[in-house]
């Protein structure tokens, strides 16, 4: 398969599941079968969503979104990470390019906050 990519997940995800049930793919996966089944149609995951399906996947999400490999590394010591989502509903009035551009902003200006130390001050 060519670059993965938000359209193409969720035809890897039904590549990688196969024969396997989507029940069984569900769960090890950590999702809802109704979720998985969407995704494999072409719907858009919540951030959440879209997580556990690249470790399931074993890829990068980064690659996925088109911005590579964070280079930020957090200490075991660091205090509990933020927990940062992303989440666009579908919806006919924001096109798809449009919704990973802003996701890509946010998540960007996230990682320079934190890299920054300036997360620390907006908890």
């Amino acid at each position: 398969m060519a670059k993965l990519t938000l359209q193409t997940l969720g035809r890897k995800l039904a590549e990688q599941r196969g024969a396997m049930g989507i029940r069984e793919t569900a769960k090890l996966v950590g999702i809802s079968p109704a979720t998985l089944s969407r995704v494999e149609r072409g719907h858009l995951p919540d951030l959440e969503t879209f997580g556990k399906i690249c470790r399931w996947l074993n890829v990068d999400p980064g690659e996925v979104l088109g911005i590579g490999s964070s280079p930020v590394v957090v200490s075991e010591a660091a205090t509990p990470p933020d927990i940062v989502g992303v989440h666009f509903r579908k919806a006919q009035t924001v096109k798809t390019e449009t919704a990973q551009a802003l996701a890509q902003m946010i998540l960007a200006a996230r990682r320079a906050l934190t890299v920054s130390g300036e997360a620390d001050e907006i908890r």
